[in-house]
């Protein structure tokens, strides 16, 4: 073999050697617990009534339990960060995980055909982060008829034959960000005004989140000019920046919303010289908002920490499977990071490993 081939073959395994141990240890991480959790006391109370544990999940499963996971999109960092969790946990478990993703918010009957084409593959329980509040109930209610477990991951739904929710209340990270402008003009000598993207109509995290947020601003000098629903793609959330920035650029002070809205914001009051005066705050978290702390063009952020949230829902799963003792109804504390806190912070909570790339599928 001649000399330059053989350095190229090995430069070539070398790399891909690379690659595995990297993706290896991304998903390996280090030991995620015991944390910090909100137990709902009664399970699903409506009144955020909470009791607070340290959680630590199995060691591993019993058997090689096949679980099916359908999640609305992978378009933003969010999700990214989710898929993460729910992999990692499911390989640190021993158990198989099919994911799928619907596209987008606007695609409700996608995500149904998923979950039924789940159901069709006969997995053994599913964990849905749903589109709708009430748009799968119908699917939820066949899965319990078969003996099919659900587990109600972050998004929230309504219907009373979940056998398990692990979700934070969006009410929480709504009203932390709200507290956090509030706490900012505690003097409330003049207006301040605010533009308000809490993302799709129709999700309940959305109408919990917008409920908390205008909760804290109630009866302040905070003062919401502009509400806007939308996806949440970097695209649909870029239009309505723009829609409320050429009717209210000139009277607002601060653009609030989703993690896609606040980075896209960030550049478009770049483009527009509008950086100094309007500030921009975000009601959950993604990389891009954790590079947006760091630089200071964001203010700040609350964590549901959603990648702790994927594993707590596959833990939760192999319980139930199991037979095990498991709470019904359980989520991560809400944290707010801004730039006092971020560096001792840590991250692994609620975003992806550096160069992570959605993973569909795994077959222990």
């Amino acid at each position: 073999m001649a000399p330059t081939l053989a350095r190229a073959r090995w430069a070539m395994r070398t790399a891909l050697l690379l690659l595995f141990l990297t993706a290896g240890t991304a998903l390996a991480g280090k030991v995620w617990y015991p944390v910090e959790v909100d137990v709902w006391a009664p399970p699903f109370n409506a009144e955020r009534e909470r009791t607070q544990r340290s959680y630590t999940p199995l060691d591993k499963a019993s058997r090689r339990w096949k679980l099916c996971v359908s999640i609305p999109h992978l378009k933003d960092a969010y999700w990214v960060a989710v898929n993460y969790g729910l992999i990692a946990e499911a390989r640190r478990l021993g158990v198989g995980v099919s994911l799928y993703e619907a596209g987008g918010y606007e695609h409700l009957d996608v995500q149904r055909t998923q979950i039924e084409d789940c159901l069709a593959d006969e997995a053994d329980g599913l964990i849905i982060s749903a589109i709708s509040k009430d748009g799968l109930d119908d699917l939820v209610g066949r899965a319990a008829e078969r003996g099919v477990p659900v587990i109600d991951l972050i998004n929230g739904m309504s219907s009373s034959r979940i056998t398990a929710r692990v979700a934070v209340d969006f009410w929480d990270t709504g009203f932390q960000a709200g507290k956090f402008l509030r706490e900012r003009h505690a003097d409330g000598e003049k207006p301040v005004h605010v533009a308000w993207f809490p993302g799709p109509s129709g999700a309940a995290w959305v109408a919990a989140g917008d409920a908390g947020f205008r909760a804290a601003l109630a009866g302040s000098s905070l003062q919401i000019i502009a509400a806007r629903n939308g996806d949440t793609g970097r695209a649909a959330q870029s239009r309505l920046i723009e829609e409320v920035l050429s009717a209210h650029e000139d009277e607002l002070d601060y653009i609030v919303g989703t993690t896609v809205t606040a980075e896209a914001a960030v550049d478009l009051l770049r483009k527009r010289g509008l950086s100094q005066r309007i500030k921009v705050l975000s009601y959950y978290y993604s990389p891009g908002v954790h590079r947006g702390i760091k630089r200071g063009t964001i203010l700040a952020a609350p964590s549901d920490q959603q990648a702790l949230q994927a594993r707590i829902a596959v833990d939760v799963m192999v319980r139930i499977l199991e037979k095990r003792d498991h709470l019904e109804h359980v989520a991560p504390r809400v944290v707010l990071i801004d730039g006092a806190n971020q560096r001792d912070w840590d991250s692994s909570t609620t975003l992806a490993p550096r160069g992570f790339r959605p993973i569909f599928s795994i077959n222990q």
